[in-house]
């Protein structure tokens, strides 16, 4: 999560949406910058709110803009799979290295997901708190020079991007049922994405 006071921004994490870049690109000129533990670093909406929003509000003020990105459902997950065969993986219950991306899709799917699925979910993450608290502004991942222009217009900066924490290449293939599935009981997913 990065917080700007002078732009009245807030950028939260949204995991597997490019945000590690975005951090180390906007760092240097960022008023707060939360890096770690990952369950700060990648806030959700309701912790935010909870946590970060009063001290915000009181210190920043109560008009600030959340933006987040999001990413399109099969891709995200895509980019999870992927991250989860990376080798420092291997030896966690939460690889999936003997996982086929269908599979993998598949539990994704159930009510109870096993842990090399258990993912969250992007709409959860932008799920707007009770007091209203929500993101203002959506971005999609796949539309990265419309952020990077709000960003340099909101910041008033160019912005020099890399890449950083990209997931190994790989054919990820999803069968049409299991893509059927996905959309069905993943439909807020679908959605959220479309909103944008």
């Amino acid at each position: 999560m990065l917080i700007f006071a002078k732009a009245r921004l807030v950028f939260l994490s949204v995991p597997k949406t490019g945000t590690t870049a975005w951090e180390k690109a906007l760092a240097p000129v960022a008023d707060i910058v939360v890096n770690d533990p990952p369950e700060l670093k990648h806030a959700p909406v309701f912790r935010y709110n909870r946590f970060f929003r009063p001290m915000v509000d009181k210190f920043i003020g109560e008009d600030v803009e959340i933006i987040a990105t999001i990413r399109e459902p099969i891709s995200w997950l895509g980019s999870w799979y992927r991250y989860r065969r990376r080798p420092f993986m291997q030896d966690r219950p939460n690889n999936t290295y003997n996982v086929s991306f269908d599979d993998f899709v598949d539990a994704y799917c159930r009510g109870d997901r096993p842990d090399f699925a258990n993912v969250g979910a992007q709409s959860k993450f932008v799920e707007p708190a009770g007091n209203g608290t929500c993101v203002t502004r959506f971005f999609r991942y796949e539309d990265q020079p419309a952020l990077h222009a709000f960003l340099e217009d909101r910041l008033q900066q160019r912005i020099g991007l890399t890449r950083e924490n990209v997931s190994p290449q790989m054919p990820l293939e999803l069968s049409e049922a299991t893509e059927a599935k996905l959309r069905r009981k993943c439909a807020a997913e679908f959605t959220l994405y479309q909103s944008i």
